[in-house]
């Protein structure tokens, strides 16, 4: 039975003093280090994330001027910039494969991204008979959600690490752990 761990947008406009940063993200960072250097080989796939959105568009009305921080969000992880890059705690050495996702279009899940080379998140775990995957990354309440529903919804059973995520906000991060446990994914941490 082979394993993938996911690693969502750990990217530095989603860490402290990044355009939407989150309280925690840097360590989550580091945190999700120590954990590839533990365990990378227990895992037949790891996929890292990235929103690399357009900076000449909207991205599908994305990006806003006036963001409600539901459907529209400033202005973020623009494609080439040093805020789409990978938080510098993270190590991306053990790392199979890198998606981006969210290229003119509002993207969420980690599913709706693909390699450069056209290689979907779905095709990945087929081709590695995944069907098991650990969840970390940023943000808990929005992508990591979105990409574990999506885990569950492909037939896998998912964990996530939640020592190694962080979300936007205490409540909507508890209410997004227990909706995905209620879907059917297990609540554990690490031990990074």
């Amino acid at each position: 039975m082979s394993k993938a761990l996911f690693i969502v947008d750990v990217q530095n406009d989603f860490t402290e003093g990044g355009a939407l940063g989150v309280t925690g993200g840097d360590a989550v960072a580091v945190a999700i280090t120590r954990h590839l250097e533990a365990h990378a080989g227990d895992y037949a796939v790891i996929v890292a994330s990235r929103d690399w959105h357009h900076g000449h568009t909207d991205n599908g009305g994305h990006f806003h001027p006036e963001p409600d921080y539901v459907d529209s969000w400033p202005v973020h992880c623009v494609s080439g910039t040093e805020g789409a890059e990978y938080d510098p705690g993270l190590t991306t050495d053990a790392v199979t494969h890198h998606v981006k996702k969210g290229q003119g279009v509002p993207a969420y899940s980690l599913f709706e991204g693909m390699t450069d080379d056209g290689i979907t998140v779905a095709h990945l775990l087929e081709e590695h008979g995944v069907l098991e995957i650990d969840v970390t990354g940023i943000a808990t309440d929005y992508c990591v959600r979105a990409s574990a529903l999506d885990a569950i919804a492909h037939g896998r059973k998912v964990r996530i690490f939640t020592d190694l995520v962080a979300g936007v906000a205490p409540e909507s991060s508890e209410a997004a752990l227990a909706e995905l446990a209620h879907a059917g994914a297990e609540l554990t941490e690490s031990g990074a």
